[in-house]
């Protein structure tokens, strides 16, 4: 494991992905300009699409944990959407996370907030080299996903279908759904989907006595489909359930249910509040 962790420690600035990041930002705030119901409807459309099913559903609880199954298209689709995220393809997507998992608030750990929580957050992407399209070596993390060509080839050209989209939606709509189905959009999700990376590993409360500093937050959770019931599900990281309790609410896990209802998901793993950690400390 060593080659890939090593690519995440402070190098130089990745200039590229700077830019592009700065870029996207100011058109998130140039969205705020040009508002209208129309446009912030579609968005809110358009990041349940990408970050509820391809990120929550698809990259994190369906690719990485393998928390359930659905048939192949299914899983072809929520990858994706997955990459209309801008996070990059689902090996490397996958890769990641696992190595996180690995090596939890630990030396090698690609965003823990140990490191600092502005690394934890964006400084990891922005002064590491995060090889999104290194598929061959980051598919030693991911070799269930590389068996496919279809997720090689996703990985590879990852932004492709985010593109594709872009253009579809300024000759549909003009520059104004761009600026907010595009950008705003984009912008809104990857913030959501870092603050797991660190302040669900700063705060909160925690349920469970992990070796990390994982804990469950709110309102991570409330703009992340669920995903920043994080301490809950590094104690049992398998479980398709992240909100255990009554009360912690987990979009992504109801919407597991209705596939469930509807004999589409199955294998479906299911930690609850009482269950003990050890139960699944095998597959942190």
């Amino acid at each position: 494991m060593n080659d890939a962790v090593a690519t995440f420690n402070r190098q130089g600035m990745n200039w590229f992905t700077t830019l592009v990041l700065v870029f996207i930002h100011i058109g998130a705030v140039a969205a705020l300009f040009v508002f209208s119901w129309k446009a912030f409807f579609l968005t809110v459309f358009f990041y349940w699409v990408a970050t509820g099913l391809g990120i929550s559903m698809g990259y994190h609880r369906l690719h990485t944990h393998r928390s359930y199954r659905v048939p192949l298209w299914l899983e072809y689709f929520f990858a994706l959407c997955g990459s209309l995220t801008l996070e990059g393809g689902p090996i490397f997507w996958v890769a990641v996370h696992r190595i996180h998992h690995q090596k939890s608030d630990l030396p090698g750990d690609p965003h823990s907030p140990r490191d600092g929580a502005w690394w934890s957050h964006v400084g990891w992407i922005l002064f590491g080299e995060t090889n999104h399209n290194n598929t061959r070596m980051m598919s030693k993390y991911a070799p269930d996903l590389a068996k496919h060509r279809f997720y090689v080839w996703l990985n590879d050209y990852h932004w492709v279908p985010i593109t594709v989209l872009a253009i579809l939606v300024l000759a549909i709509g003009g520059w104004q759904m761009v600026l907010w189905t595009m950008f705003f959009r984009v912008v809104f999700g990857l913030h959501a989907t870092w603050l797991v990376n660190s302040a669900t590993h700063m705060w909160g409360a925690r349920r469970f006595a992990t070796r990390d500093d994982s804990r469950n937050n709110w309102w991570v959770a409330l703009i992340s489909f669920g995903e920043g019931w994080h301490n809950n599900h590094h104690a049992h990281p398998t479980s398709a359930r992240h909100g255990l309790a009554w009360y912690e609410f987990d979009p992504s896990w109801i919407l597991i249910k209705v596939l469930k209802g509807l004999g589409v998901a199955r294998a479906i793993h299911v930690a609850t509040v009482n269950t003990r950690l050890a139960d699944h400390r095998e597959a942190a």
